[in-house]
C-alpha cells in the first residue's frame, strides 16, 4: 500500500475550503457560474480555484502521484484513461453538490481518493459547513475526525425488512423506460431521495442513517472515496453484476447496502435494471 499522509490530505481539504470554497458561498457574481453538459451540471469559480490550490499542494506534497480532478478531466478527458494503471494517483472532486453550493443550499463537501495500483487505498470527505471530516484507509475503518481532535467509528446500519429500508436512488441517468420501471420498484421501500451531493449521502450511509444507495453514472471523484468509507464502515458494494467497483470504472452501476443478503434482496427486487 501506498504511503499516505492522511493528516496533510485532510488539512489540504480544509485549507481549500476556507480560502476558495466557502468565502464564495452564497457570493458567486455575474459569470461565476456556467453549464457544463446541461442546466443542472454546473461549475463554479470556486470549484476551480478550489482544484487549482488542491493541486499544487499535492504536485509538492506528492509530486509522482497522477493529479485526477473533476474540472481537470472536463479539460482533459484522457486523464481518466491513466488511472487504471498508475502507479499512484490523487482523485479530487473540489466542490461535490455544486448544485447545491450554486443554490446556496449547505450541502456540498470536499472529496479526495487515493488510488495505488488500480486500488483505492484511502478517502476522505469533507463538510466545509461542520468543519469535520470522514476518514478511511483500507482495512483500518472509517473515522469521523472533527477540528478538536475527536474520533468516532463509523458502523453502517443493521439490516431491515425491505419495506422500512431507506435510502438513496439516483435515477436520473438511466433511459426513460429503464428509470420508469425503476421508480415503480421503488415503491416498496419506506422511502428514497436523492440529496444532489454524494458527499453527504455516503456520510449519511456510513453514519447508520440509511439502509442503501444506488447509482448509475459513476465518475471516480464521485465515487471511490464513499465507496471505501461504506466498506470500511461494514457495508457490501458491487456493480450491478456483482462484479466489484474498481478505480477505473465509469459504467455498470453502483450498489451500495449494508450487507450482502440486503445488497441481493435489492438487486433482485428493486434495481432490475
Amino acid at each position: 500500500m501506498a504511503d499516505i499522509d492522511i493528516s496533510l490530505l485532510a488539512n489540504l481539504l480544509q485549507e481549500a475550503a476556507a480560502t476558495e470554497i466557502l468565502p464564495r458561498f452564497r457570493n458567486l457574481g455575474d459569470g461565476d457560474v456556467r453549464i457544463k453538459t446541461e442546466a443542472i451540471d454546473l461549475v463554479t469559480e470556486a470549484d476551480e480555484a478550489a482544484e487549482r490550490l488542491i493541486a499544487a499542494r499535492l504536485k509538492e506534497a506528492m509530486p509522482d502521484a497522477l493529479f485526477v480532478g473533476e474540472e481537470s478531466v472536463a479539460a482533459d478527458p484522457g486523464l481518466l484513461g491513466r488511472l487504471a494503471d498508475a502507479p499512484l494517483a490523487v482523485v479530487v472532486d473540489p466542490i461535490d453538490g455544486t448544485f447545491n453550493f450554486a443554490s446556496g443550499l449547505p450541502l456540498f463537501g470536499v472529496m479526495i481518493s487515493v488510488v495505488s495500483a488500480g486500488e483505492t487505498v484511502a478517502g476522505i470527505i469533507y463538510d466545509p459547513m461542520g468543519n469535520d471530516w470522514l476518514i478511511a484507509e483500507k482495512g483500518s475503518g472509517a473515522w469521523l475526525c472533527s477540528v478538536d481532535g475527536a474520533q468516532t467509528q463509523m458502523q453502517v446500519s443493521p439490516s431491515v425488512p425491505l419495506a422500512q429500508m431507506v435510502g438513496i436512488a439516483n435515477t436520473g441517468y438511466f433511459e426513460l423506460e429503464t428509470r420508469r420501471r425503476l421508480l415503480n420498484n421503488l415503491a416498496d421501500v419506506r422511502l428514497f431521495t436523492s440529496y444532489r451531493c454524494a458527499a453527504h449521502e455516503y456520510r449519511a450511509f456510513a453514519a447508520g442513517h440509511l439502509h442503501f444507495l444506488m447509482y448509475n453514472k459513476l465518475m471516480p471523484w464521485d465515487h471511490l472515496a464513499g465507496t471505501l468509507i461504506s466498506t470500511e464502515s461494514g457495508a457490501y458494494a458491487a456493480r450491478f453484476d456483482g462484479t466489484p467497483y474498481l478505480p477505473h470504472h465509469v459504467d455498470g452501476g453502483l450498489l451500495i447496502a449494508s450487507d450482502k443478503d440486503a445488497w441481493t434482496e435489492l438487486r433482485e427486487k428493486i434495481f432490475t435494471v
